[in-house]
């Protein structure tokens, strides 16, 4: 790696599975506000970067990076859209929308915990994924993506209208179709990970190709095939599409 690239910022994020009564589940995707630095206007899956907090309730429970970014994303999933992803008990819907407005606020997720009486279910997201590009000029994120099943009996996701503006369950070709019309933006690593999951008609046929397909983390790199230059990332991570012309894809 390029001792001149920028840092990468440690985040995670989670793919939640919604099952439909007929045909492949639904995905949760929000939309990044125009104004975000990173991937604005882009439908994303909820997540973000990994801050202290997490690595002390990490401590809690394990430790170690892997512990912190299955916290983080589960704070997140809390913030962005206000679903109790990897609690132990589903909290009531007033002790969720107190736990929404305290990290709001700028409480830890242990903080937010106590105050609710709930614990950890860690082990309700699966590791699917990990993507850390090498963009010069821009800010790089180093991310852990997990699998999650949206629980029985959970509330109604809501946007929390700040980093983001609205919020969709779709399938993930319905998400791609979308994006190939122009409805919606979606950043190179967003639509790879779509083309992948659209694979699946279930949760359980996802999580069975993520225990089964080892995580390396993706860097893409740009190669010239066919006389244009195209975006790669490696052949054996479970990706059906493996490159793009650079010059269609979104980059953050």
């Amino acid at each position: 790696m390029s001792d001149d690239l920028p840092e990468a910022i440690p985040a995670a994020t989670l793919i939640i599975f919604r099952e439909a009564a007929n045909g492949p589940p639904e995905l949760l995707m929000v939309e990044r506000a125009k104004a975000m630095v990173f991937a604005g206007g882009a439908m994303v899956f909820p997540g973000g970067r990994i801050d202290s907090g997490d690595h002390v309730l990490a401590e809690l429970n394990g430790g170690g990076d892997e512990m912190a970014a299955r916290i983080a994303a589960v704070r997140e999933t809390i913030e962005e859209a206000g679903l109790p992803i990897g609690l132990s008990c589903l909290p009531t819907a007033e002790r969720l929308a107190q736990m929404r407005v305290a990290l709001h606020g700028g409480a830890t997720l242990a903080e937010a915990l106590a105050e609710a009486e709930a614990t950890l279910d860690l082990e309700q997201l699966v590791p699917w994924a990990r993507w850390r590009p090498a963009h010069r000029n821009m800010r790089i994120f180093d991310t852990r993506f997990y699998l999650a099943e949206l629980p029985r009996n959970a509330p109604h996701a809501t946007v929390d209208r700040t980093e983001n503006v609205r919020l969709v369950w779709a399938t993930a070709q319905q998400v791609l179709a979308d994006a190939d019309a122009g409805k919606l933006e979606v950043i190179f690593p967003t639509r790879r990970n779509l083309e992948r999951l659209a694979q699946f008609n279930s949760f359980a046929e996802a999580a069975a190709h993520a225990h089964e397909t080892p995580i390396r983390t993706v860097t893409p790199w740009s190669e010239t095939r066919n006389g244009e230059e195209h975006l790669c990332i490696p052949d054996d991570c479970g990706y059906p599409v493996t490159s793009e012309v650079i010059a269609s894809a979104m980059r953050g």
